[in-house]
């Protein structure tokens, strides 16, 4: 078992499983487990704003029975310059597992390295492990399975959402499509890197990326960091809005996900994200059962 889960190619197929396992079980019962993390310190380290991943990992370590220890660059002399490298090297001697969400994926990977602990990443701008735990969680709840299931992914296709929805497909089989726009598609190295798979699609018409799929996945246009960038990104991925339109090539019974915050009318039409086809409140839930089951894995 790898010490750390920085993406989801840290985790074997076997692990994986046993994940989902995990965390199928305690959406049933939140009391499962509740000592597993009992005399455990965790530190949860955010570098970047945060509602869901924040109260999620905060309140999973509390059921678990273990202490939540919340830092912010503020409180860490991160913010006034200390490395990494130092900085991990000093936690380590403290606590017994970290969760850290920051920015640049090398210097949470150099983090992760440095530290003699185990270290989930909770999102960086080159991937979201968590979030597609959770997200796969939901789809193998739904559709009883997640091989062959087909799943479109409109918008940012180059975005850490994006490259971690195509690991998780390599992984399980799950049919992707990638829509965007030219500039915003995952890099031909990205797919070599593993193997190009032929269940993983990319294409710029939207329609045809969301065509008789199961379920439609959008994220914010514009993410945290890329804001200077807004009326640009905004006029190049209109086209990719999930709307009742696009829905209309889709299944009847497609259900639509966003990993959130959302921006309603932007990159998902209100009357879709508070519509019958909207499953994104379950989404965000599981992201408290996911995390519980790779804590009880890591740590």
């Amino acid at each position: 078992m790898a010490k750390d889960l920085m993406n989801l190619l840290d985790l074997t197929k076997g692990e994986l499983r046993e994940v989902l396992d995990l965390a199928h079980k305690y959406r049933e019962d939140r009391t499962l487990d509740n000592t597993s993390l009992s005399g455990k310190t965790i530190g949860l380290i955010f570098l970047k704003n945060s509602t869901r991943t924040r109260v999620s990992f905060e309140t999973g370590v509390n059921q678990l029975g273990g202490y939540p220890m919340y830092m912010d660059q503020n409180s860490l002399q991160l913010g006034r310059g200390e490395s990494f490298v130092d900085t991990a090297k000093v936690l380590s001697r403290y606590l017994d597992g970290i969760v850290i969400r920051g920015h640049k994926h090398e210097d949470i990977k150099a983090f992760a390295d440095a530290c003699t602990i185990p270290v989930i990443n909770a999102l960086t701008d080159t991937f979201h492990p968590c979030q597609l735990l959770a997200d796969m969680q939901l789809i193998e709840a739904t559709s009883g399975h997640l091989e062959g299931v087909k799943v479109a992914f409109m918008g940012d296709c180059a975005s850490n959402m994006a490259l971690s929805w195509i690991y998780a497909a390599h992984m399980t089989g799950m049919e992707l499509t990638l829509g965007g726009p030219e500039g915003y598609l995952p890099s031909e190295e990205f797919l070599a890197s593993i193997g190009n798979p032929s269940n993983i699609k990319v294409t710029t018409d939207a329609k045809a990326a969301a065509k008789d799929v199961d379920y439609i996945y959008t994220d914010v246009w514009v993410s945290m960091g890329f804001e200077e960038e807004a009326k640009d990104r905004l006029a190049s991925f209109a086209p990719y809005q999930v709307n009742m339109d696009l829905l209309s090539v889709a299944k009847t019974d497609v259900k639509v996900m966003h990993c959130l915050p959302a921006y309603r009318d932007k990159e998902v039409s209100a009357e879709v994200i508070d519509g019958p086809h909207s499953i994104i409140w379950d989404q965000a839930e599981n992201r408290l059962h996911a995390q519980k089951a790779v804590m009880k894995l890591k740590f």
